[in-house]
């Protein structure tokens, strides 16, 4: 009974710390954090432990899902030079700085332990630095390129981390067994995550109940992570795979009344999942401290912050030394990408490079980590510091950053949103053009006004619709043309869902 009054008051101060941080406009991991370091070291806190074999896979992969879906493959490749230099290089930089600054600090310590160390730290979580650029409105293509580095940096840190653990079980470490299981992991992973989702939905389609339909989707979701990693494969890049996949087919197949209420259960348990990794972790910090005598505190302690520092120095060199070489060859017409854009700006790289707040995948990572693994108290230490170090100081100080720099936003969502609207009404209108009801009419004449709103300002607001058959009928064909836009990458996705959220309601309002 006192675990479950725990979680109950565990859950409902985590909804008023995220109402703060709304209210102030920081990231809401950030008062998550503090508040585990806290609840850590509370006398009559509570002791809870897990296997560190579930962490991943509990914390991530419905959290990596649910970034995946609704990830735009058109700005994935618009934006693939970044993005891939972020999570790769940044990330390679990232590892191989840390590990030979602890190595150094600690030189006992073994190589193995220390790139792992340096694994864990080494991927920033976007979702935290997304949640305040949103918010102030920055260019649209930072944004795409925060949140597509945020979907592969976990998998080339994860891939490093994998290998760095199984080269710390073995006496001798021969790079040339590893590199044939590496191509596997990388080249299987994205075939099979791709074969999962088409599989997946056929299996599932005939499902109509929400709550079952819900159930199956995470069931699905552990399923394809665990089976990955028993193959040997990555299950970040097989999760990561399989949602875009399914964000790819699921729109044309989920009918609006699955979908509205199965986004709104995955945005809770995405919520639940960071308060529970924050959690957890932290509670691990009270039976590490209490077993380290002070010398040795100290001596962690400073390494932590050692570490903290260079983490986030390496990611501002690198963002800094990729804009200043990108600005210089970008008068050259090296690269030709299909829609024009412009060389990235010092005053973008500077929020960039202070956008590399640590997240729920360090702190998974550093919690999986076998008991017995070398200097694991070090480890995990280091990453909830890591942690809430990058989210106080990057997390705290990054909106008055932006304000200052006075970075414009060209909404290039708003327009495409405007044109896809008109797009749909018409398609809508189209459909019900012979019907010759009064019913017909009457809405013909309501879809004709509001293409007219649509085509002069894009002022359609959802919920406009009566609720008839007739109107079901116009909605399919308003939502087929939005696929096709889509499909065309006339407008990504980010346009895509908002009128797709837009005609789900419609939908809903039309069943009478």
């Amino acid at each position: 009974m006192l675990t479950f009054e725990w979680i109950i008051g565990l859950l409902l101060g985590a909804v008023l710390l995220s109402a703060l941080a709304r209210r102030l406009q920081v990231p809401y991991p950030t008062f998550l954090a503090i508040g585990g370091m806290l609840l850590a070291f509370l006398p009559s806190g509570p002791s809870w432990t897990m296997e560190p074999e579930l962490a991943l896979a509990l914390f991530v992969a419905p959290v990596l899902l649910d970034a995946a879906f609704d990830t735009s493959l058109r700005d994935l490749r618009e934006n693939w030079l970044p993005i891939s230099t972020l999570a790769v290089v940044a990330v390679g930089l990232t590892t191989a700085s840390v590990a030979v600054l602890v190595h150094w600090l600690l030189p006992d310590m073994p190589w193995a332990a220390a790139v792992a160390l340096g694994a864990i730290v080494a991927p920033p979580d976007a979702a935290a630095a997304t949640a305040i650029l949103r918010q102030v409105k920055l260019p649209y293509r930072l944004l795409k390129i925060l949140e597509g580095e945020s979907l592969l940096n976990d998998a080339s840190a994860l891939l490093i981390y994998r290998v760095a653990v199984g080269a710390a079980a073995v006496q001798y470490f021969k790079w040339s067994e590893y590199a044939p299981s590496i191509a596997f992991a990388l080249v299987g992973s994205l075939l099979a995550g791709y074969l999962c989702a088409r599989l997946w939905m056929p299996l599932t389609q005939r499902i109509k109940e929400a709550p079952s339909a819900i159930i199956v989707q995470f069931a699905g979701t552990f399923t394809v992570w665990i089976v990955a990693e028993h193959v040997g494969l990555s299950g970040i890049l097989t999760i990561v795979a399989y949602a875009i996949t399914l964000a790819r087919t699921a729109p044309a197949q989920m009918p609006a009344r699955l979908r509205v209420p199965t986004y709104a259960v995955w945005e809770t348990v995405v919520f639940v999942l960071n308060v529970l990794a924050f959690v957890l972790i932290g509670l691990q910090l009270r039976p590490i401290w209490e077993r380290l005598d002070d010398p040795v505190r100290l001596k962690y302690c400073l390494a932590a912050a050692a570490v903290l520092g260079i983490v986030i120095l390496t990611r501002i060199a690198w963002v800094m030394s990729y804009g200043m070489v990108l600005r210089f060859v970008a008068p050259q017409h090296v690269f030709h990408p299909r829609r024009p854009m412009a060389a990235p700006t010092l005053r973008a790289g500077i929020v960039v490079s202070w956008c590399g707040m640590r997240g729920i995948v360090t702190l998974a990572a550093a919690f999986a980590l076998p008991e017995n693994f070398p200097y694991r108290d070090l480890m995990l230490l280091t990453a909830f510091a890591v942690v809430l170090g990058s989210l106080v100081l990057q997390g705290l100080t990054l909106r008055p950053l932006i304000a200052a720099l006075r970075l414009k936003d060209e909404n290039p969502v708003a327009s495409e949103v405007a044109r896809a609207r008109a797009v749909a009404y018409r398609a809508a209108l189209d459909e019900i053009d012979g019907d010759p009801s009064e019913a017909g009419e009457m809405l013909r004449l309501e879809y004709r006004a509001l293409l007219l709103r649509a085509e002069e300002d894009g002022g359609v607001r959802s919920g406009e619709l009566p609720a008839d058959p007739l109107r079901r009928r116009a909605i399919r064909a308003a939502r087929q043309s939005i696929l096709k836009l889509r499909q065309s990458e006339e407008i990504g996705d980010d346009a895509f869902h908002q009128l797709e959220e837009e005609l789900d309601w419609a939908e809903l309002s039309a069943q009478g």
